[in-house]
């Protein structure tokens, strides 16, 4: 078997593990690297194909979910850290592929599978000159040398939670453990990021840190999930969280458990936004009776239809947390809003529309001058 069809099938089954945004179109399928490479949208906009892969299929580990799980009757592939650095600088400079997202099943355990990661980002950093992007996996049991290490090799770092508690976990991933496996090296990130200086991380930054969650494959409700996301997010400096619906795999414990409804991956990244950016808490949260978040409306949009439709906030008054729970008004419109009201008082729908704000969404949950805008909508 060639380098070519052993990436093929590192790369193929590869769902559970999201590389950036995923929304960017996909590559053409006619072309024969359609398996492997992947098109992505970066935090700053920017679009990047890269070459998602693992440096093996085979894994020790009997995750439930899984399609690398141990003992399920799959061709498995393997690449060495070498082969991998090179293969991928071939692609790199063919300019088929911009950045690598590097991951592994797990084999010796988690130092000696992360020790491969770290062997084959030294290559291609040190002796083959590769200064683009890397998205390298942190293996759950690594130690803190080797998460350094990846801090300083890497533009983003990663570790899949998979599940938001230790009961959830022993469902999904019965052989993992949830504190010292994978939130552990979590927070030997934040506390590398707030103790050591940032010149000593890769272009003298550290790394963004996301993680995964598989949403609806071990019976947890979006609370569960969220209250997670608000701790990694406020205190272990998470920069994204992502949610991968579950899809039932052949020849796994989980193989008849239902797939997770796309809608609910959807509300869940709305209400973690909200979490991230707009400074909502889990209190405001709007959950059911069984910690889930209404599927028929996003969560923004059901808080304010609690608690401001008969309170409309003063938008010439409001501070900028309370602008932030408005729906229709974001993070751009809050600070393009509190600059122009400095210089002049906001009286109308059109004031809005200047500065860039659709006004439509936010009327029936604010006043402007004392005023509500429903009725100037009405005659627009």
């Amino acid at each position: 078997m060639d380098t070519i069809d052993r990436l093929k099938i590192l790369s193929s089954q590869n769902d559970f593990e999201p590389a950036e945004d995923h929304r960017c179109p996909k590559i053409d399928p006619s072309k024969n690297y359609s398996a492997f490479v992947h098109n992505a949208i970066m935090p700053n906009g920017k679009k990047i194909t890269l070459l998602k892969t693992l440096l093996t299929s085979a894994c020790e580990r009997d995750c439930h979910y899984c399609p690398f799980r141990a003992g399920r009757n799959f061709r498995r592939a393997t690449l060495k850290p070498d082969e991998m650095a090179h293969i991928f600088i071939s692609l790199h400079r063919a300019g088929i592929v911009e950045g690598l997202f590097l991951s592994s099943g797990l084999i010796g355990g988690g130092i000696k599978t992360q020790d491969r990661l770290l062997e084959t980002s030294h290559i291609l950093r040190n002796k083959l000159g590769f200064k683009g992007y890397l998205h390298l996996k942190i293996m759950p049991g690594a130690e803190f040398a080797q998460v350094e290490q990846a801090m300083q090799l890497a533009d983003r770092v990663s570790l899949n939670l998979e599940a938001p508690n230790t009961k959830r976990l022993k469902i999904l991933a019965p052989h993992k453990v949830f504190v010292d496996e994978l939130i552990q090296p979590l927070k030997w990130v934040a506390e590398i990021c707030a103790t050591k200086p940032a010149q000593n991380g890769w272009n003298r930054r550290w790394p963004s840190v996301a993680t995964q969650f598989v949403v609806g494959g071990a019976g947890e409700n979006d609370s569960e999930l969220l209250a997670t996301t608000e701790y990694l997010y406020r205190e272990l400096g998470l920069k994204r969280a992502y949610y991968s619906p579950f899809r039932p795999v052949e020849d796994t414990p989980l193989e008849n458990q239902p797939a997770t409804m796309l809608q609910r991956e959807n509300r869940l990244y709305q209400a973690s936004y909200l979490i991230r950016d707009y400074g909502f808490t889990m209190e405001e949260l709007p959950f059911d009776e069984n910690g889930n978040l209404h599927q028929e409306t996003d969560p923004k949009l059901s808080w304010a239809k609690i608690f401001l439709t008969e309170n409309p906030i003063e938008i010439n008054e409001a501070s900028k947390g309370e602008l932030l729970h408005v729906p229709g008004i974001g993070p751009k419109g809050v600070a393009a809003l509190v600059i122009e009201r400095r210089k002049n008082r906001m009286k109308s729908v059109e004031d809005l529309r200047r500065i860039g704000i659709n006004p439509s969404r936010a009327a029936p949950f604010i006043m402007i001058d004392g005023r509500r805008p429903s009725q100037q909508l009405s005659l627009l």
